[in-house]
């Protein structure tokens, strides 16, 4: 691959700039191919909605600041907001002319959803958890990935180089973006044409399950072993395991890289509406009404992961000052507050909160500017603050 200069990555410039951000988040269809994730032949199914008048509630941020939420909306320059609280939409918010039949690309938040079929299909006995990654993928023998246990892709326990550079969570992300997305590579680039190349070069630098690692490849690995123990690609495993199932307004979908992969580590759009379905069938244990999508055992063990799976790291954007810290499993990072919260995060803001406790679920889409100049918006607290005064007060 050529070491061009990550400021030489189309990529790296849209970082700073809420605009090519936004253009990003709400265009990805327009920007590379895509494959659809099937809503069913079914309605949509109907969201109760009844204000809980939260718009003149403040939020605390962990430095002490007191923020309004439109002040919050201006930090995290949200595009999509959405609570439901019981079921019932109780606050909905579209700036910058999103709407509510508008997808939007989820980013990092897509890892969970992977997360969750996963989980399914190793509940069901289809996916073994302790076999290694190249007992499915054989071609991988040898790579840091093929490696790895099923279960230490789960919870991002690779420690890995790529082509033989040091590892760098930066430059590797800009990478990969080159790998699945040919409009964003550096002039002169001959690294890998798709994300199965991308894996093949990837080299241990350390034991499976030595430390935690956030890296794309563990989530686009799992991906390829889902694809093969099912012979089907991952938008219509998606569809047929879960989207089809919560009378969802509209289609989803992935982008694609140029072998027709689907980029599942993020490469997922769709609407408020249909993940906030998504964030309340797993609050109501796996259930849509009376029909059971997942195994309720599955949702239950989201929030309670086994001891020495819940690897403790600091959430990225919390300041040092944080005392609390999240554990991961399964691609869900986990709050540990007494209410069991637990949520689906991507880059420049893209969350899915869900709160069996305060029997919340929040959505929000943002074009969220990644500069250390830019204050982080207190997006967890304030899901936090805005479920324990509907928990209050409706």
């Amino acid at each position: 691959m050529t070491d061009a200069p990550l400021a030489d990555l189309h990529w790296s410039r849209g970082y700073t700039d809420p605009a090519w951000v936004r253009r990003y988040t709400t265009a990805g269809r327009e920007l590379l191919p895509s494959r659809r994730v099937w809503r069913g032949p079914g309605p949509a199914r109907a969201l109760p909605t009844d204000s809980a008048g939260i718009d003149g509630l403040t939020i605390t941020a962990p430095d002490g600041r007191t923020l309004t939420l439109q002040d919050l909306f201006a930090a995290a320059q949200t595009d999509a907001f959405l609570v439901m609280h019981r079921g019932t939409v109780v606050h909905e918010h579209y700036p910058h002319g999103l709407g509510p039949h508008d997808a939007h690309f989820n980013a990092s938040a897509a890892k969970s959803y992977l997360g969750l079929l996963a989980a399914t299909l190793a509940h069901r006995g289809i996916l073994d958890r302790a076999a290694p990654a190249s007992a499915y993928l054989p071609e991988l023998a040898g790579t840091a990935f093929g490696d790895s246990t099923v279960d230490h892709l789960l919870h991002m326990g690779t420690q890995v180089s790529y082509a033989g550079r040091p590892f760098d969570k930066a430059v590797e992300a800009q990478r990969y973006f080159a790998v699945v997305a040919p409009p964003l590579r550096p002039f002169g680039y001959s690294g890998p044409a798709g994300i199965r190349e991308h894996l093949a070069t990837a080299r241990a630098t350390a034991a499976p399950g030595t430390e935690f690692r956030y890296e794309n490849g563990h989530v686009e690995t799992l991906a390829e072993i889902l694809r093969r123990i099912t012979g089907t690609t991952t938008s219509t495993l998606l569809s047929d395991m879960v989207w089809s199932h919560l009378g969802a307004d509209e289609d989803a979908y992935y982008v694609l890289d140029g072998e027709g992969t689907e980029a599942a580590c993020g490469g997922f759009s769709a609407t408020a509406r249909d993940v906030a379905r998504l964030g309340e069938m797993i609050r109501c244990g796996g259930a849509v009404a009376d029909r059971q999508v997942i195994p309720e055992a599955v949702t239950a063990a989201i929030p309670d992961a086994p001891e020495g799976y819940a690897e403790r790291v600091r959430f990225p954007a919390a300041p040092p000052s944080t005392p609390a810290t999240l554990s991961y499993h399964d691609y869900w990072w986990i709050l540990n507050d007494p209410d069991g919260s637990f949520m689906a995060s991507g880059i420049h803001g893209q969350r899915l909160f869900v709160s069996p406790g305060l029997e919340t679920v929040i959505v929000h889409y943002g074009s969220q500017v990644m500069s250390p100049v830019a204050p982080v918006a207190p997006l967890v607290p304030a899901f936090l603050q805005i479920g324990a005064h509907l928990r209050r007060t409706v």
